[in-house]
């Protein structure tokens, strides 16, 4: 097994949400997915392209990728942001994981980022082991919070 990691293309969308409903599923949100194949594919390929991603293939098939986007950190500068980091079940162990996590720190080394961010979940001990290799630091701490478009519409402002 060599797999191929490559910049994401529009064409690779439909494969990279059955990527994301797989992690979701696995992170026990299984319905949290709401984004629309259009809306996903318009948010990295339109006019307006918000995240960028590597694909990992392996015999023509993506097996998975590791989606970013640039942020700023009014404490930290200009920062690359990991979104997600999926590989699917099958292909989990083969270091694929590896080998897209690595192309994202070459890729924030080559940006001249200040850093790379992201978020684990603090009861997958696999990822967090994993992201510790690196010497990550895995902050404790900071509560997530977020407004949808539907609370965010209900509001009299």
């Amino acid at each position: 097994m060599n797999p191929i990691i490559r910049v994401a293309t529009k064409q690779d969308c439909p494969r990279l949400l059955e990527l994301i409903v797989e992690l979701a599923v696995y992170e026990k949100e299984p319905d949290a997915v709401t984004v629309t194949l259009e809306h996903f594919a318009d948010a990295g390929f339109g006019s307006k392209p918000v995240w960028k991603a590597y694909v990992a293939e392996v015999e023509g098939l993506i097996v998975g990728f590791a989606m970013y986007y640039i942020r700023y950190s009014t404490w930290k500068g200009t920062r690359l942001y990991l979104e997600d980091l999926i590989v699917t079940e099958e292909y989990r162990g083969k270091k694929i994981g590896k080998l897209l996590f690595e192309t994202l720190i070459k890729e924030t080394k080559e940006l001249g980022m200040s850093g790379m961010v992201w978020q684990v979940l603090d009861w997958n001990e696999p990822a967090i082991n994993f992201y510790q290799k690196y010497g990550a630091t895995i902050e404790a701490g900071w509560l997530n919070a977020s407004l949808t478009a539907d609370q965010i519409q209900k509001l009299e402002l």
